[in-house]
């Protein structure tokens, strides 16, 4: 392990996310709501700290990464910002515990949107709009954006570009790598501004339309109200946020595509039928399970069952409504939504529809040769020919998320969690999902977890947000071998 190059590029992440701590700076300044120093503060340790780790291991010559040191940067990039990103909750007295404190920067920056904050309105809105950016950084990957700007300090960035981007399959949209990254975050920002443009239009003021534009994007679910979207009682502002938050979930090369003039790429792509097959399923069974249980017209169960089943499905987390109350087969379409999840490539969490559609035709063919023992038979994505070896990846990724959902659900309800709670409370949080059922529903918060169910929490999210495998390499023995 090259210990300098992997503390070159840390110190280098660590500049920049106290950079970052610019944006909520200057809105701390303009509102004066008693943030200021408390960000400048955040911002000068963050900032002093990358100094250190990069000045201390200034490289000469460009650096080359091995893959394990790709993981190992990836992995700790996450944690520093998991820690440094709760320096403003700490500081400010808002979440003083820091174990509060990390688990809502670490579900801010993986975009799960589980809070342990109840009063949002009274927190000062310097804070909201870190918490809001923390979302909107992690949606496309703080990683990635460092990897756009890692060719000025002669790093190749392939190795942390491959352990970064959430998909199973990794397509470059351009050869260099850099340009990929920048790339894909010019997409990510030309879709954020015609939302924050769009909630402008709907009556939201700047303050409240920039944070929900960040979380929308990042499909994170971060709101400035305890009631989430439910606060704005605004059909429009439902409409445009379930919009986004659809694009949101979509793979980012198809979008990319779209400002290239391929329109046609959306419906040719098979995970994105797949996805919107999945959505509108669920969108009328919800709708028609609701009629006569919650809501008597038809317009309202629409437009709820739409919000909450874009909302679950791609990880966002936002609510209009407590589904915790809903009749049970909406709760179980729900709670089967938090483990699809968006598309690969999408800012979105959960198995994501990929692997679940592989997984399916995976299955079908199985079932085929029983019948057809003789025929010679292969997983297609469209007219492509899935090869073993990535069904194998894929099949394992689905095996371990499963064990790391079922470990960590009994971990939790050894807390003396009911089983409602443990359990959805790990599927919300590994998949980046948010709100869950039981003590955490949408109308509560995490905060009655205990310190150690947070921690497990955190990992679940970070394992989540990470696509399990970059985390659970890490405890291999193999993998610290030379």
């Amino acid at each position: 392990m090259n210990a300098r190059s992997i503390f070159h590029i840390l110190g280098a992440f660590l500049l920049f996310l106290g950079l970052a701590m610019l944006v909520p700076l200057s809105f701390a300044l303009y509102f004066q709501d008693g943030d200021t120093i408390t960000l400048a503060v955040s911002l000068l340790i963050t900032a002093v700290v990358g100094a250190v780790f990069y000045t201390r291991s200034t490289q000469e010559e460009k650096i080359t990464l091995s893959h394990k040191e790709g993981f190992i940067i990836v992995a700790i990039g996450w944690l520093l910002a998991g820690v440094f990103g709760a320096l403003p909750y700490m500081i400010q007295g808002v979440l003083p515990s820091f174990t509060d404190a990390f688990f809502e920067s670490i579900s801010g920056f993986t975009t799960t949107g589980a809070t342990v904050i109840s009063g949002l309105e009274n927190v000062p809105r310097g804070i909201l709009i870190w918490r809001s950016l923390t979302q909107w950084l992690g949606g496309m990957g703080i990683i990635i954006l460092s990897i756009a700007i890692l060719p000025l300090l002669g790093v190749g960035g392939m190795q942390l570009y491959k352990a970064e981007l959430p998909s199973p399959v990794k397509d470059k949209l351009t050869p260099r790598v850099a340009e990929t990254a920048q790339t894909l975050w010019i997409v990510y920002f030309i879709i954020s501004t015609a939302e924050f443009i769009l909630l402008l239009v709907g009556g939201m003021d700047v303050f409240n339309a920039l944070c929900h534009t960040f979380t929308t994007m990042a499909t994170g679910g971060f709101s400035t109200q305890d009631a989430s979207i439910a606060h704005f009682q605004s059909p429009f502002i439902d409409g445009i946020i379930t919009l986004f938050m659809f694009i949101a979930g979509v793979n980012f090369t198809l979008h990319y595509s779209l400002l290239m003039g391929n329109v046609r790429g959306y419906f040719r792509n098979s995970e994105f039928r797949f996805y919107m097959g999945v959505l509108l399923v669920a969108v009328a069974v919800i709708t028609f399970n609701l009629r006569g249980h919650i809501f008597e017209d038809i317009g309202s169960c629409l437009r709820y069952a739409s919000f909450q089943a874009v909302s679950i499905m791609t990880t966002t987390g936002y609510a209009t409504a407590n589904f915790d109350e809903w009749p049970a087969l909406s709760k179980i379409l729900l709670l089967l939504l938090m483990f699809v999840g968006g598309s690969a490539g999408s800012t979105g969490g959960g198995i994501k529809c990929l692997r679940i559609l592989l997984i399916v035709k995976h299955s079908y063919i199985e079932l085929y040769r029983l019948v057809h023992p003789h025929a010679v038979t292969a997983v297609k994505l469209g007219k492509k020919i899935v090869y073993p070896e990535t069904m194998a990846s894929i099949m394992g990724f689905f095996v371990l998320y499963l064990l790391v959902t079922i470990v960590a659900s009994v971990l939790m309800s050894l807390l003396g969690l009911d089983l409602m709670t443990a359990f959805s409370s790990v599927v919300a949080t590994i998949g980046n999902v948010g709100p869950g059922f039981g003590a955490v529903n949408a109308a509560s918060t995490y905060s009655e977890i205990p310190a150690l169910g947070k921690w497990i929490l955190s990992f679940c999210m970070l394992a989540g947000r990470l696509e399990i495998y970059t985390i659970l390499i890490l405890v291999i023995p193999e993998f610290w071998k030379k």
